[in-house]
């Protein structure tokens, strides 16, 4: 079953297939970006590889590099540069970019916050929307089933209506909440079991960066 399922990686618009070291390589990267929203280091590649020497691993992820598969963004992290799919494994998926929560400016879903793709079921990333995923942090949505490191999936739009769950952007810093309107503020809530979270009153200074539409727990992955 997991043969099969490393056979079905491929690398868009490339002619040839990876071996199977270099593939599994690969889905071990991606999985841990998603799980601990960062690049492995070579000696947690080397042990979820299952070698005794990172020399190996530092070999795969310079064979990766070479092929332009991965780039190197500094000594510790990487991004992919071609997207993974799936293959025709029985239902039907989108790549939805997994992002980098830094405090940088920029909408969360631009290019170089993007930290690999995720194949996501179309049943829950509906065409034509665009999508992206976050990882959460923190309890201060616990009560509406956002816990520390779930992936979130959330539809990439500017506005919502009052009651949704919201990725805001707040002074160069993102943050999930649910949004309340009112006549003259924008109130964004916790929902959380820690009283320490307080609403965050808003006038006009922050952006809405998508509506979260699904909840992927971190053992879901």
């Amino acid at each position: 079953m997991v043969d099969n399922v490393l056979f079905l990686y491929t690398i868009v618009c490339m002619a040839e297939f990876l071996t199977k070291i270099q593939i599994q390589a690969i889905r071990e990267i991606r999985s841990f970006m998603a799980c601990k929203g960062r690049s492995p280091s070579v000696r947690e590649l080397m042990i979820s590889l299952g070698y005794k020497s990172p020399r190996s691993a530092a070999n795969i992820i310079n064979d990766l590099i070479h092929q332009k598969i991965l780039l190197r963004k500094d000594h510790r992290q990487f991004v992919f540069l071609k997207n993974i799919s799936w293959g025709d494994s029985g239902a039907m998926t989108v790549d939805v970019p997994l992002v980098g929560i830094a405090p940088c400016g920029s909408p969360v879903f631009a290019e170089e916050n993007i930290q690999t793709t995720i194949p996501v079921s179309i049943s829950i990333a509906k065409p034509p929307y665009k999508y992206f995923l976050v990882k959460a942090k923190g309890d201060s949505m616990d009560l509406s089933g956002i816990s520390d490191g779930d992936l979130v999936l959330s539809r990439q739009q500017s506005v919502a209506e009052s009651g949704d769950r919201v990725i805001a952007l707040i002074n160069n810093e993102v943050t999930i909440k649910l949004i309340k309107f009112t006549e003259g503020a924008v109130i964004l809530l916790p929902n959380s079991s820690n009283a320490a979270h307080k609403p965050i009153i808003l006038g006009n200074d922050f952006e809405i960066q998508g509506v979260i539409t699904c909840v992927i727990p971190l053992d879901g992955v």
